[in-house]
């Protein structure tokens, strides 16, 4: 796991308490530090705080999307900093969390993210006409096009396909995916639905297959 963070003792505290917990952890003060860690250890989560000196936390969430889809991507922002969230959840980041947050959660928050990455080991199949979802690979296809997507996606993508043509709430798509214990705000759920579209319409402003259920939530409908 590598935890990103300029702050010294900040960066102490979060390793500390992940070691205690069984994790691995790889600790970087700035960007360029953390992309060369990247490419060299296995890393399953990254923890990357957004304000850095030189490459910030977004730009390394953006190369970690683009070389390494199976990493979860926690960003660590600081309170009301809007939109530094929603910039991190645009760049690809599967989750933020707040500063200060406490040990409890900042765990609560991996253990979710793990399951979702982990969460496809059964070889399976699910279908909606044009997409195929392999829950081995955990990989998407549009017909024989393998589309890349963020284990949330995934699993967001997972639970639409898997209740297709069935309304589904924000509500229900955040205690699914997130848990129910979830401490965050609900356009998480809208921020990973549009990166969605963006992968899988022609056209995500006039969606075909991942529609919006006005004042409700969204339905995933396969081809005609």
């Amino acid at each position: 796991m590598l935890v990103l963070e300029d702050e010294i003792g900040i960066r102490s505290f979060v390793s500390i308490n992940l070691k205690r917990e069984g994790y691995e952890v790889v600790e970087s003060s700035n960007g360029e530090e953390a992309i060369e860690k990247i490419k060299n250890n296995n890393i399953d989560i990254a923890l990357l705080d957004v304000m850095l000196p030189g490459i910030s936390g977004i730009e390394v969430c953006k190369f970690i999307r683009k070389n390494y889809e199976d990493i979860g991507i926690i960003m660590l922002t600081a309170k009301g900093q809007e939109n530094d969230k929603i910039i991190g959840l645009n760049s690809g980041a599967d989750d933020y969390i707040v500063k200060p947050f406490s040990p409890k959660e900042l765990l609560a928050r991996i253990a979710s993210l793990l399951r979702r990455i982990k969460r496809h080991s059964q070889s399976e199949l699910i279908v909606c006409s044009p997409f195929t979802l392999d829950l081995n690979q955990r990989k998407l296809f549009k017909g024989n096009k393998e589309i890349e997507v963020t284990p949330t996606e995934f699993s967001i993508l997972k639970y639409l396909m898997i209740n297709e043509s069935k309304s589904l709430s924000r509500d229900e798509i955040l205690d699914e995916i997130w848990g129910k214990n979830y401490i965050g705000d609900l356009k998480i759920v809208d921020v990973n639905i549009r990166r969605i579209r963006s992968k899988i319409e022609e056209n995500p402003s006039n969606p075909k297959y991942l529609q919006t259920v006005w004042g409700h939530g969204y339905c995933f409908r396969k081809e005609d």
